[in-house]
Formats: structure tokens, sequence, C-alpha cells
């Protein structure tokens, strides 16, 4: 309009795609009468700005693409989908949607970089992502109105313009000198190159995370089965990948997610530092959570999260002090059938491992590196990880029986 250009806009949404995924039809014109339609047509596209690679290669977005025609400023990170929830094993497919797009369009049709990574490292908050990638798409020649124009139509807005014009210029930048803005991304890491962590470094990292997750003696607990498992694989194996994915998985389910976990979390110095680095001005925290005694439950008996104010943190400040109480005769947050399941979960594995390492052999020593990974399956929380150990039971019970059948 600053312009005095015809301009036609439509926004679409498609839920059942992305969980609210939403496409931004634009026309631009020398006059409104130029103009017949609403929506971009097949293959008419001149510009795609692309925020994610999942719905730039969606049908809607790959149907507006024309080799030869269309180019694509492609934000390349992928948030992932809904299907992450109910999936573990959730492969994000943005590679995937990046080959697609090259195919449709061309290689050279396609220029893409990282633009969530650059607004939160250099903007402080990706919300910053929309107009570092139209900067982007502006500085490459690709959008056909002014900078004056676009610095006007963000100060008429009138959100957050300083940091919009900001977040413009940056996308600018990232266009014209990529490599400065990567260097201003990770400066270390252009020579900075680490050897891979030990296997001995590994487990004591793990230990020190138990000390203060329980006690010393809970952290020697997991130090003496990982080191009986490796005592039993050096005698069979030079390389000792069940070992290793013993200490990861033994930890993960040694240091399950409780509520004096939550809690000795959330207090933590170095957490609440962040916190107070990442945000400005006068702000306060509200934590959502589903305490198993007073919280409300779905029509399928599901624990429903409420919202608590700040007050929490001092609530919070003396459940971790508790935590010595986790597992004893007085932990009443312990009584829950969630705790009593990884408790059991534990001790199944530990249990199962004992059998293995008993009779472990080179002919079956894959099989029991399948079953020290079981623990992998399990992701989430409440009702999701429920469901997964529930999944994963099954897989358990056949890795077992096959186990036990190749040393009979």
């Amino acid at each position: 309009h600053i312009e005095g250009k015809g301009i036609v806009t439509q926004d679409a949404g498609g839920l059942a795609q992305k969980g609210g995924a939403t496409w931004s039809h634009v026309l631009i014109a020398a006059s409104a009468s130029d103009i017949h339609t609403t929506r971009v047509g097949m293959a008419a596209a001149d510009l795609i700005i692309g925020c994610d690679p999942i719905v730039t290669a969606s049908p809607e977005t790959v149907l507006r693409m024309g080799a030869g025609r269309t180019q694509v400023a492609l934000n390349a990170h992928s948030t992932p989908t809904a299907a992450f929830v109910k999936d573990a094993q959730w492969p994000n497919p943005a590679q995937a949607c990046m080959a697609e797009i090259m195919q449709t369009v061309g290689q050279s049709g396609v220029s893409s970089f990282d633009a969530d990574a650059v607004a939160t490292r250099l903007m402080g908050d990706s919300i910053y992502t929309n107009p570092l990638m139209l900067g982007y798409a502006w500085q490459k020649g690709w959008v056909p109105l002014a900078r004056a124009s676009l610095m006007r139509a963000i100060e008429l807005n009138a959100v957050a313009v300083d940091q919009n014009k900001a977040a413009f210029e940056w996308g600018c930048q990232a266009a014209h000198r990529w490599d400065s803005v990567a260097r201003l991304l990770s400066p270390g890491q252009i020579v900075d190159f680490k050897k891979r962590e030990s296997l001995d470094h590994l487990i004591e990292r793990r230990v020190e995370f138990l000390t203060g997750y329980q006690n010393a003696a809970y952290a020697e607990r997991y130090r003496a089965f990982a080191l009986k498992v490796k005592q039993a694989e050096e005698a069979i194996k030079p390389k000792l990948r069940l070992t290793e994915a013993v200490a990861r998985n033994l930890f993960k389910l040694m240091a399950y997610k409780d509520e004096y976990e939550v809690a000795r979390l959330h207090t933590d110095p170095a957490f609440l530092a962040r916190i107070q680095n990442q945000f400005e001005g006068d702000f306060k925290l509200n934590y959502h959570l589903a305490p198993p005694f007073m919280s409300p439950r779905n029509s399928e008996g599901e624990l429903q999260k409420r919202k608590f104010g700040p007050y929490m943190l001092t609530t919070f400040k003396l459940l971790a002090r508790l935590k010595r109480l986790r597992g004893t005769t007085f932990d009443v947050l312990g009584r829950t059938e969630e705790r009593r399941e990884e408790r059991a979960l534990l001790a199944e594995y530990q249990a199962s491992l004992d059998e293995v390492l008993a009779t472990l052999s080179p002919a079956n020593h894959g099989a029991a590196l399948e079953i020290a990974r079981l623990p992998e399956r399990i992701a989430g929380f409440g009702h999701v990880k429920a469901r997964n150990i529930k999944a994963t039971r099954g897989v358990w019970v056949e890795l077992m029986a096959r186990f036990r059948a190749s040393v009979s």
C-alpha cells in the first residue's frame, strides 16, 4: 500500500498437517486490477518463504512450486510434529523434506540456513525467525518491495519494532555474509575439536549426577553394577558396547524424574540464573504440574496438568531437601503407581542383566546388547511413559526368551 501497488493476502490453516501450520498467500502486482485470485496458483509461486521444512515440503506448498521459477528461502530448523508425542522413535524428516524441495525446484532454487539458531543466538528468542527470514529473502532480491517500505510497515505494526527491524537486518546479513554470521553463532567451534568421551568418564559423570540426585551410596550402587558388566564383557569382547549401553540405560532408570528431582532441578542456582538472563523486565514464572493427589483426570483416567504460580518455587526448595526420603518408608510421594512402576522397572532391568551376564558369550553378545538398550524405548512422563513401558515389556519378554534359547 505504501508503494501504491496492488496487494491480496490470504492466510490458510492446515490443522491436520502440523497441529497449527499456516500458509500465507501473498500476491503483489502493479495494480489491484492485475490480480484475479486470492491464492497463489499451481506452480505459480515466485517466492516461498519456508519457516519450517516439513510444512514447506507438504503437498499444499510443493504444488505451488515451479522449476525455473520459484525461489525457496528455507529455515533448515525443523520443529517436531505432534507425532513425536506418541512415537518416541519418531524420525525427524527434515533432510528428506529438503531433498524433496530441491527435487521440485532444483538445487539452485533453494537457499537455506538455520534461522531458529540465528534468531535465538543473536536476538534471544526464536520468535524472530519470521522477520529474519523476510530479511534473508529481501537481501536475495526476491521480495519486490523497497526496504524503506518494509521498515515503515514494521513501525506501523507497532509491535517490538526495534527487535523486528534488527531481525530483518540479521536476515540480510545471513544472505549476504553468512560466514560472518556463522562465526557469531559458534565462534569457539571453528577450532575446538573434542575427543569422544571415554567409557570411564561417562560412568563417572553419571556417578556425580546420581550423588546429587540422591546420595553417594546410591551413586556407588550404579558404579558397582556398571563395573560388574565391564568386567564380564572384557573377558569376551575388546569393544565394550554392552557396558556403555548399560552405563547409559541403568542411569536412565535410576535417575527417574520424580517430584523430588523436579524440585531439585527447578531450584538449581545455574538453572535460575539462565532464566534470569533469558528474560528482561518484570516477569513471573508459572509451573504446569500434575500432582497425583490433587490433579483432575480426563475421561481416560489420565492426570491433567494445572497451572501453579511463582509461590511453587518455595515449595520446590522444601521438596528438594526431602529427597533423602526417596524409597524409604516415609516416602509418601513414592507410593503412587507410577513411582512403584519405576522402582520395579529398575529391579527388573538389573535382574535381567544379572541373568545375561551369567552366560554371556561372543555368540549371544548381540542379544545381550538388545536387552541392555531396552530402556531407550521408554520415554516421556506420566501416562505417556506408562504406555511406553507397557509396549516395551512385550519386547522385553521376547528378547529374554530369545536369549535363553540361545544358551540352552
